[in-house]
């Protein structure tokens, strides 16, 4: 379909600098600018490219569960995992960026009740993620991202 291909290919290109630059902004404010969207919180994930081994970030929005941050790798419910998430499954390890501070964590799938427990309040605090699964045949990853010294 060679309709669809540059449009969706300037869609991820829009999609990158809007990233960028919100990751930019995040960073020089320490989070007071670009640290809400949609009345949920967000933090910067810093991970490495399994294919260039580049440091990559992205802004997410996050739900704090205790020590530990959930987030959703819903991808807007697209049919593919984000990027980000592929990243985290070949190395684990990443830095969460939340204001001003990083933490490094090690990143892990939720799985059965634990994952219902925090959908529900992904959802409740974003109710687009349940919009997202109903439009994707993937199960959407809920990952918790846990401090590490």
């Amino acid at each position: 379909m060679t309709v669809g291909r540059p449009y969706n290919r300037a869609i991820a290109t829009a999609q990158k600098l809007v990233t960028k630059l919100h990751t930019a902004v995040y960073r020089i404010t320490g989070g007071r600018v670009g640290g809400r969207m949609v009345n949920s919180p967000v933090l910067l994930l810093l991970t490495t490219g399994r294919k260039t081994g580049k440091r990559r970030s992205t802004p997410l929005l996050y739900l704090q569960d205790g020590d530990d941050y959930a987030i959703v790798a819903s991808n807007g419910g697209t049919p593919k995992h984000p990027v980000w998430w592929l990243n985290l499954q070949a190395d684990p390890l990443a830095v969460a960026e939340i204001g001003g501070k990083k933490i490094r964590v090690r990143t892990e799938e939720a799985e059965g009740e634990e994952k219902q427990r925090l959908w529900e309040r992904l959802v409740g605090m974003y109710p687009q993620y349940d919009k997202y699964q109903r439009r994707t045949d993937r199960e959407i990853p809920v990952v918790l991202l846990r401090p590490v010294p």
